[in-house]
């Protein structure tokens, strides 16, 4: 099965497996990372799974909507690897994939 390492805003890394299906926002959301609020729940209208994605990713990934794009306008701690976790399916492609969970804006 995929794995999907997350790093906290405290630091800390913990590495889950990721069922078929599943995006990386629903990834984090399952595995207990209560400081990902996603708060709409994958429907890409509050930019509350905001996370930052290990730059030997960012090809890999499906390109940035302009919804998305728009929403990710709207935070304070946005870079150039900033995308939302809703917004990326997770397939085999990405297994290995870090992302960093923004602060929360």
């Amino acid at each position: 099965m995929p794995k999907l390492t997350v790093v906290n805003r405290a630091g800390e890394e913990k590495t889950v497996e990721v069922g078929d299906g599943l995006t990386v926002m629903e990834s984090i959301r399952d595995n207990g990372f209560d400081e990902l609020l996603a708060l709409c729940g994958g429907c890409c209208s509050c930019a509350t799974c905001h996370v930052h994605v290990d730059p030997a990713f960012v090809d890999k990934l499906p390109p940035i909507s302009e919804d998305e794009n728009d929403l990710l306008d709207s935070s304070d701690h946005r870079d150039e690897y900033s995308r939302l976790g809703c917004q990326i399916p997770f397939t085999a492609d990405l297994d290995g994939l870090k992302v960093r969970i923004a602060e929360e804006d």
